[in-house]
């Protein structure tokens, strides 16, 4: 589905990434691990058109998104959960999940995805006319969320969901993505939040100073110890 191939990133003479590649298969949940500075927010914005890569390949379903604007790649069935949630803070809750859907024309889909965004995150429809701006930190990741799915995705890109979040609102967000993901959404994850990423996730990748370093499925680096020793305090 998607493909990451040598993926080079600079910004002006340092580089970022240095050469990744990696894919995310149909209906995975695939996790980046890696520390702060690691390039893991980088590839998330050069995978969404965010920033362009200075070489390397990007494709979904075989289209190449290098010289995509963002917009386009949102048409194609992707799209991002940012760091930091970046709701729009003076509108209402319904007015953020509307615009999530500013791309497309079928109204009665959108009214149906609206309320199954209602259904995974009751505490927004509760608040669907409040400012976006006035919800607590948990809240707005919901919000993030929500938005980003009424764009439709087949793959969703969420970078650090449960930053933070205290560790009950930590349980319930990766909770909702699983959830996402049985409902058939693919799932590219960046979380510092490493034993929780990679219990649920198929497969993982750990990057290390814009390299990736090692890979496997999620049980796999949970129990190397290399993993264990750097993420998880072992």
């Amino acid at each position: 589905m998607l493909k990451i191939e040598d993926l080079k990133v600079s910004y002006g003479m340092i580089e970022a990434i240095k050469g990744i590649s990696f894919e995310v298969n149909d209906g995975e949940i695939v996790t980046l691990i890696g520390a702060n500075g690691a390039g893991k927010t980088t590839t998330m914005h050069a995978i969404s058109g965010l920033i362009k890569p200075s070489s390397g390949s990007i494709t979904l379903n075989g289209e190449e998104l290098t010289k995509l604007p963002a917009h386009r790649i949102v048409g194609l069935g992707l799209s991002q959960v940012p760091e930091g949630r970046r709701v729009f803070a003076e509108q209402s809750v319904e007015e953020n999940l509307v615009l999530g859907s500013y791309l497309r024309k079928d109204r009665e889909e959108i009214a149906k995805d609206m309320e199954y965004v209602f259904t995974l995150f009751p505490r927004l429809k509760e608040r669907r006319k409040q400012a976006a701006g006035t919800l607590s930190g948990g809240e707005q990741q919901m919000l993030a969320m929500g938005r980003a799915l009424m764009t439709k995705p087949s793959i969703i890109l969420m970078d650090e969901p449960s930053m933070g979040l205290s560790p009950l609102l930590v349980s319930e967000i990766f909770h909702i993505i699983e959830e996402i993901n049985s409902k058939g959404t693919t799932v590219l994850l960046v979380e510092q939040n490493a034993k929780r990423a990679l219990a649920i996730a198929k497969r993982a990748y750990v990057l290390e100073t814009g390299y990736i370093t090692l890979s496997g499925t999620g049980e796999e680096l949970i129990k190397d110890e290399r993993v264990q020793k750097a993420y998880l305090g072992g």
